[in-house]
């Protein structure tokens, strides 16, 4: 559900999330722990593979389970409560899955807990819904295979008493109860309730000194924690590859095997990203040799640099700052969402929104 631009789904939740002031009553977080202990799903159990499902739903895993797993958009199917360009025709993207709750009390109020899908710490909770179309939510971060992940949590009715900024969590933890708080005009309705669930990547932790300079006398509520600094990856897509997996499941190699939207070439050489993802890096020897001038890019339909190869100053052709190097037309009609590219005259350039996602990455 992340909302970014008009051009991507969901963008005024990301542009502004929040979550309430409120704290769950006692009973409230004793009842998630008790439910922890006593579940009898097996998502609940530590096991070696990276992520666990974030409630005790596992439909997921189940033959034709879609309708039971996920919560879709008013009068749409399941498909639009996926990742993607799953919204408006195809052109809003949703950058997590709405999983469907499976515990109500007496008033028809979701009850089920949220767990940590998998070991990290607390990095951003929202409590003021207000300033947030996620309501209240919670992003926690892992490491993960050298690579920094975030997931997020979102539409909470209540946070875990005493969480805090920085807390340490263990895959399967309760964090949370399942709610539907936002802040869109439409709302939430009961019947609709559902962890709105993201597995993130993070663009620059200077976004908010980028955005104060992009956006001049804009507000950002969150800080480096606004949106459009976390580029989501499928959550389904791989949950299911590592249940099929089992301990084989790599999510380097998964995301190395990610179908490329285009590839550019930036001419800059020191960045936040190659740091916090190196090993989606790609070694040049002639670049290492001669010097690196610049980087190679692949970026997917949702903007996440997949690939990033070293390049030295002979191997690059052009003067720009950021240069368009390739087009995959057909992943391009397929998720069209972002806006990254466009077309004009019958000639591929990179678009606004490719541009500003190029600025931030390499600011």
């Amino acid at each position: 559900m992340r909302w970014r631009t008009a051009s991507r789904c969901d963008r005024p939740l990301k542009a502004a999330r929040g979550l309430t002031n409120g704290r769950p009553k006692a009973s409230v977080t004793l009842f998630a722990l008790f439910t922890l202990l006593t579940s009898p799903f097996p998502a609940l159990t530590l096991s070696a593979q990276p992520f666990q499902l974030p409630t005790a739903n596992r439909a997921l895993f189940e033959k034709g389970g879609e309708d039971r797993f996920f919560v879709g958009t008013v009068g749409k199917t399941w498909e639009s409560g996926t990742f993607g360009c799953v919204r408006s025709d195809g052109w809003q993207i949703h950058e997590g899955i709405d999983i469907r709750c499976l515990q109500r009390d007496k008033h028809g109020e979701p009850t089920d807990p949220v767990m940590a899908t998998a070991d990290g710490t607390v990095a951003y909770i929202n409590t003021r819904p207000s300033l947030s179309n996620y309501g209240n939510y919670i992003i926690l971060r892992h490491h993960i295979e050298g690579l920094e992940i975030y997931s997020l949590y979102a539409h909470l009715q209540s946070v875990r008493d005493g969480l805090k900024i920085g807390q340490a969590v263990k895959a399967g933890e309760p964090i949370a109860i399942m709610g539907h708080t936002a802040n869109t005009h439409q709302g939430i309705s009961k019947d609709r309730a559902h962890v709105h669930f993201e597995l993130d990547l993070l663009v620059n932790d200077r976004f908010a000194d980028w955005y104060r300079k992009t956006f001049p006398g804009q507000r950002n509520d969150h800080g480096n924690w606004n949106g459009q600094n976390l580029n989501g990856i499928d959550p389904r897509l791989i949950l299911l590859e590592q249940h099929r997996l089992g301990d084989k499941f790599s999510l380097v190699n998964y995301l190395r095997s990610e179908t490329e939207l285009c590839r550019v070439f930036v001419r800059s050489t020191n960045f936040p990203w190659l740091k916090r993802y190196a090993p989606l890096i790609k070694p040049n020897p002639a670049a290492e040799k001669a010097g690196v001038a610049g980087y190679e890019i692949a970026l997917d339909f949702n903007g996440v640099a997949i690939e990033l190869i070293p390049r030295s100053a002979s191997e690059i052709k052009g003067k720009g700052k950021f240069i368009l190097l390739s087009v995959n037309e057909a992943e391009e009609k397929k998720n069209p969402a972002r806006r990254l590219v466009t077309q004009r005259s019958g000639h591929w350039e990179l678009g606004t929104h490719g541009l500003n996602l190029l600025e931030l990455l390499t600011y």
